[in-house]
Formats: C-alpha cells, sequence, structure tokens
C-alpha cells in the first residue's frame, strides 16, 4: 500500500484519566475500528534552532506556525525507513508534507551531506531548513500510540501514553528513556477530522464532560526545560 505523505486536516486534543478512555471506547462500540497500524511505538526527533525559535513562536499562538520532526515507528537503523516531516498549522487546520526515506540518509540530509529529493515535499523541506539558521535535532520525544477510525466520517482517533523526552542521546536507534510528560493514569487523546466532527463523537465527549486542551508534546518538555533552568538546574536528559 503505497504510504500517505500529505495530510489535510482538524486536529483536537483531550487529556483523559485510562477510565475515561475506557468508558468512550466502550460507548462507541461499533462506530470505531482499530486503525491499519492499531498500535505503535513512535519517536521524534524534533528540530529546531539554538534558542529554539519554532517551538517559542509555536507557544505564542500565531495565526500560522510549523514544526519539523524526523520520526521513526519503533527502533531505526540506517537503512529503517524513516519520516521526515514538515507540520503547518493555519487557522486551526493542520497540514503535513511528509517524506519517506532510509535513516541514515535522512542524517546526511540534515547535515548538508546529502540533497533532499528532488519532489514538491523535498524542495518543501529543504527550503524550511535553509530559512532558519543552525536547525538540528534538539529534543527527542517518545510514546505509545493506540489508533482508532470511524470509517463512515474519516474521523481518526488516536491515543498517546508513556510519553517522554530528553536532550541527550539524540538519535532514533537508542533504547526509551526520559522524563514523563504524563502522570501514569493519563492518555492524550487526539481527534483527527477532514471536515466537521461527527455529531455522535460531540455529543459522547459533551455527556462525559470531556473539553479540547491545547496541549503539545514538544511544547510540554520545551515549558519543562524553561522551569529547570529558571530554577539553576541543569537541563532535562
Amino acid at each position: 500500500m503505497k504510504k500517505k505523505t500529505v495530510f489535510q486536516r482538524y486536529e483536537f486534543k483531550y487529556l483523559l484519566t485510562r477510565g475515561q478512555q475506557a468508558r468512550l471506547l466502550s460507548a462507541a462500540g461499533a462506530r470505531l475500528r482499530p486503525d491499519e497500524y492499531s498500535h505503535s511505538s513512535i519517536r521524534n526527533l524534533y528540530l529546531d534552532t539554538p534558542d529554539f525559535r519554532l517551538i517559542r513562536r509555536s507557544l505564542e499562538k500565531p495565526v500560522y506556525k510549523e514544526k519539523l520532526r524526523l520520526r521513526s515507528y519503533g527502533r531505526a537503523d540506517r537503512e529503517h525507513p524513516v519520516f521526515m516531516e514538515l507540520k503547518k498549522k493555519y487557522r486551526s487546520i493542520v497540514y503535513k508534507r511528509r517524506l519517506t526515506l532510509p535513516y541514515g540518509r535522512a542524517l546526511d540530509c540534515l547535515t548538508g551531506d546529502c540533497p533532499w529529493p528532488e519532489t514538491q515535499i523535498g524542495r518543501e523541506i529543504g527550503y524550511a531548513m535553509d530559512f532558519y539558521p543552525d536547525l538540528e535535532p534538539r529534543v527527542f520525544l517518545s510514546y505509545e500510540r493506540d489508533s482508532w477510525y470511524a470509517p463512515e466520517s474519516g474521523l481518526r482517533i488516536t491515543f498517546d501514553d508513556a510519553i517522554r523526552f530528553r536532550t541527550a542521546d539524540l538519535t532514533l536507534d537508542s533504547d526509551l528513556w526520559g522524563t514523563a510528560l504524563l502522570r501514569p493514569d493519563q492518555v492524550l487523546m487526539e481527534l483527527k477530522a477532514p471536515g466537521a466532527t461527527p455529531l455522535w463523537m460531540v455529543r459522547l465527549l459533551t455527556e462525559m464532560g470531556l473539553y479540547k486542551t491545547s496541549f503539545s508534546k514538544y511544547g510540554t518538555a520545551y515549558q519543562i526545560l524553561l522551569e529547570q533552568e529558571y530554577k539553576g538546574g541543569k537541563r532535562y536528559a
């Protein structure tokens, strides 16, 4: 199956307890089916400038913002396929452009030892890399994801837990470790819809008293780093 490279959708986030997650899935019943990749272990390297220009701007909640990251599903050696992603958000709509290439080649592209592929997406990523000075991996962020979808509406629902980050050992081929972003009983739910959220889901969220949050994994990690620096400590590993 050909992997999707361009995404355009609305994304909404909710912080749930594990009990709420179980109740929501039970209430949704047959409307939801396990996604093609129902469970995955996701690893990300977020790229930024030395002064964290991209995430600082993102946290200011501008009308337009963007992030660059290198992502793998599971541990990646140099031949393992990874995804270089340029994620943009404009007026609540998320646009994601994705390149697939071997991890070793992606690293060479990041250091400038190899050109980005001569494709539309490759040129867009290359332009972003040139636009921001000294762009390189700054934060490793990983989590476990369970995915569901509603066939009749195109709604996709993901639940992320075991979210952790570090600023050392910035590779996709090392063990999972780092500082936790959520409590052990919490999960982050994301609704990803091509249009309006289905009415049955809106009603279910209302009945359960679940409300949208602006939680950002990378943003939360950056805020923890700032708090640690403010207290005069060392940066989180």
